[in-house]
């Protein structure tokens, strides 16, 4: 956890979030800026930057991530339409929090393309 981190202010309840989901590894909590109907964000209680620091001991982390984008996405009543799950890496790639995080997205057709 680091101290400005907002992600880690919402893990340790520092900061207010739309929790929808939390276990031993993930918190997950409503976009304050939602892009559709459904807009979670899923996010590893550890604290990793992005995916360009990931490391081998991760690999389980991640797995569960999607894991819980699976749960939450049935739960939100959007699996059979479809989502989109998004891991934005760096400024370039839209990285705006500096802690590795998930957005699953849905509940209308999503467009095309991304970039």
């Amino acid at each position: 956890m680091t101290d400005s981190c907002i992600f880690c202010k919402i893990i340790s309840g520092e900061a207010k979030a739309t929790v929808v989901y939390r276990d031993e590894q993930v918190i997950a909590f409503r976009d304050i800026h939602p892009v559709a109907p459904t807009h979670i964000l899923i996010v590893p209680n550890k604290h990793v930057e992005s995916v360009s620091t990931l490391e081998s001991e991760d690999e389980p982390l991640i797995g569960h991530l999607f894991t819980v984008a699976s749960q939450l996405a049935n739960e939100e009543g959007i699996s059979k339409g479809g989502y989109r799950l998004i891991t934005n890496t760096g400024v370039d790639g839209g990285q705006t929090v500096p802690h590795l995080h998930l957005h699953l997205i849905g509940g209308r057709r999503m467009r095309y393309p991304m970039g």
